[in-house]
């Protein structure tokens, strides 16, 4: 779930000073969005209360200990039972302090869950084990593309476990559940790229469950969004498959070179029989490479998990067919 210093609230400090001007440091990595001050300012400020407080402890134990040590002839003077004053001390000051940091998380949370009514939404399908992103024109990408400066809205879902979605640049992060939509928003202030990591362990290739956040400059990232609806469209199929068996990471499993991977490989396995678990063998022609990206547990290869998520809804015919003419071609 989200952590204390995960959470990305929108709201400035009061007097944020100069920590607003925080760049990369040795402990955080550059602030890239809008939310990026607001976290930094919060960490640096229980940072410092967590430094000024220990040196405190540690200050004054040494010098007790020096003061108050045991000495010959010297006996010990009978303890009072309380100091009102000093309890009240002790007490409300940690009281103010946690309601201050209270305050600043709660507030800047409660921001971040309201998305401005104007933010660009990009619907978000996480999966073992890649990431899957759908634009308002249908195209479907690997890659995140957003435009620079303006408010972003992730409507987010898990076809399998639970994944999380984790920017360290933008500090965002948010859990992406099976059964239900998880909703996160940021605005990047500079175009580039930033890592995007799944933040919660999802098996066996969760560590290659990373992509990247491109930020677009002004006017560039709806030039893309008409090209990528269009990019497979002037390809030879064999082509347009090779690009998609890349861009759908379907190299994590599938090699192309006879190695065995997590499934079999590509190379030459149209128009050949396969063994089946269970006994069975079937030919691999069109209508079973289909039925293995549509529903990939109908049928499992002998010696392989039924661990490959189904495709439906996520690749269209024409891309299954290009695909098909790109396994054709590795012979």
């Amino acid at each position: 779930m989200m952590g204390l210093f995960h959470l990305p609230p929108m709201l400035e400090l009061p007097c944020p000073g100069l920590l607003a001007q925080i760049e990369e440091s040795f402990w955080l990595p550059p602030p890239a969005s809008t939310t990026s001050a607001t976290v930094d300012n919060l960490f640096y400020i229980l940072l410092g209360i967590s430094i000024f407080f220990f040196t405190l402890i540690i200050v004054l134990m040494t010098v007790f200990v020096i003061l108050f040590r045991r000495r010959e002839g010297v006996e010990p003077l009978p303890s009072p039972s309380h100091n009102t004053p000093l309890e009240l001390l002790w007490t409300g000051i940690p009281l103010l302090i946690v309601g201050f940091i209270f305050y600043q998380g709660f507030t800047g949370f409660m921001d971040l869950r309201t998305a401005p009514r104007q933010a660009y939404e990009i619907r978000v399908v996480a999966r073992q084990w890649l990431w899957m992103f759908e634009y308002a024109n249908g195209h479907k990408d690997e890659q995140l593309h957003v435009p620079v400066d303006e408010p972003i809205r992730l409507v987010m879902r898990s076809d399998d476990v639970i994944h999380g979605f984790y920017v360290p640049d933008f500090r965002v992060q948010m859990d992406v559940v099976p059964g239900r939509y998880t909703t996160i928003w940021f605005r990047a202030k500079q175009p580039g790229e930033h890592d995007l990591y799944c933040a919660q362990y999802c098996g066996t290739n969760h560590s290659d469950m990373v992509t990247k956040v491109v930020v677009h400059p002004p006017g560039e990232f709806e030039k893309w969004l008409a090209e990528a609806g269009n990019l497979f469209k002037n390809m030879p199929p064999a082509e347009a498959g090779k690009q998609l068996y890349t861009r759908r990471n379907c190299q994590q499993c599938h090699s192309t070179d006879g190695t065995a991977g997590t499934g079999p490989s590509f190379k030459g396995i149209f128009g050949h029989k396969t063994a089946l678990e269970g006994g069975a063998s079937v030919m691999v022609d069109e209508n079973y490479i289909r039925e293995s990206i549509l529903e990939p547990e109908a049928k499992v290869v002998q010696g392989y998990k039924p661990v490959m998520p189904t495709y439906k809804g996520i690749l269209s015919d024409e891309e299954i067919t290009d695909l098909i003419q790109f396994i054709k071609s590795l012979k």
